[in-house]
C-alpha cells in the first residue's frame, strides 16, 4: 500500500449554508483526431504471464488515454469552478487508487489539496511507481519512487506547494498509468462516459470554470450564475494527433 500526501497551497475554503444556488448541467466533447491506443508487447517486461490476463490474445496490452463515444462526448473530463471562496459543506475522504491486473485504477482521480491518495496492490507482482508531479507543461518532477510489494508497502510522498496535476507509472509495466487533479472547493465534477456532468449549489457570482483532461490539455472560460439560476455549458477539445 503507498500512501500519498498531497499539501498545496491555496486560500482557504469556508463551507456554509449556500442560498439561492445555482445548478450548471453540462456536457464535453472531443473534434478532430484523438491518439490511437498506445500498445506494449508484453514479453518484453516482466510478469508477462500474469499482465498478460488483459491483453488483445496476440500478446499485446493496448492503453487508450482518450474514452470517447461515436457522438464525440468525452469521457474522464475534470469540470472544476475555481474561485469559489465560500459555498456548501466540502466533505472529502481520501482517495484510493488500486493496482489490478497491471492496471491502475481508476484512470483519473480528484483528490482534495489535503487529502491523501493511497494504493493498493492487488496483484501478485510487484509494481515500481514512479510519482510525477506536474507544473507546467512538459516539466516533470519525480517526488517519489517507492516499490509497491506484492504483500503491500506503504509510503509518504508530499508535492510541493502549488502543485494540483499528477501521476503515477509503474517502471516494470510501462502501460500502468493514472492522472489526478487536486481540487480546493466542493464544485467540481468528472464526466461520464457520455461526456456529461453536473454541478449543484454553486453561490451566484462570477467564477472560472476549468476543464482538465491529462492528454488534450486544459479548456477555460468564465461563468457568471446568478440566484437559483439553472444553466448548460457545452464544452469541447480539439484533438489533433
Amino acid at each position: 500500500m503507498l500512501t500519498t500526501c498531497l499539501n498545496t497551497e491555496t486560500r482557504a475554503y469556508q463551507p456554509g449554508p449556500v442560498k439561492n444556488g445555482a445548478t450548471i448541467h453540462g456536457s464535453v466533447t472531443v473534434t478532430g483526431t484523438v491518439p490511437a491506443p498506445k500498445e506494449f508487447e508484453l514479453r518484453r517486461y516482466p510478469d508477462h504471464e500474469f499482465c498478460s490476463e488483459l491483453s488483445d490474445k496476440r500478446g499485446y496490452r493496448r492503453v487508450r488515454e482518450v474514452t470517447f463515444r461515436p457522438d464525440g462526448g468525452l469521457k474522464d473530463v475534470v469540470v472544476a469552478i475555481e474561485g469559489v471562496e465560500h459555498g456548501k459543506p466540502f466533505s472529502f475522504t481520501d482517495a484510493e487508487i488500486e493496482a489490478d491486473l497491471c492496471r491502475f485504477l481508476p484512470f483519473i482521480t480528484v483528490i482534495n489539496d489535503t487529502r491523501q491518495v493511497t494504493v493498493f496492490n492487488r496483484d501478485p507482482v510487484p509494481h515500481d511507481i514512479q510519482g510525477l508531479a506536474i507544473d507546467q507543461p512538459e516539466s516533470d518532477m519525480v517526488f517519489y519512487r517507492p516499490s509497491v510489494e506484492a504483500s503491500g508497502t506503504t509510503a509518504n510522498v508530499q508535492l510541493a506547494k502549488g502543485q494540483h496535476i499528477f501521476t503515477m507509472r509503474c517502471s516494470l509495466h510501462p502501460y500502468m498509468q493514472n492522472w489526478g487533479y487536486a481540487v480546493d472547493n466542493p464544485y467540481y465534477a468528472v464526466t461520464d462516459a457520455s461526456g456529461a456532468f453536473s454541478i449543484e449549489d454553486l453561490p451566484p457570482g462570477t467564477y472560472r470554470l476549468k476543464a482538465w483532461h491529462p492528454i488534450l490539455g486544459t479548456h477555460e472560460q468564465e461563468l457568471t450564475v446568478a440566484a437559483n439560476e439553472t444553466i448548460s455549458v457545452e464544452l469541447w477539445f480539439k484533438a489533433n494527433f
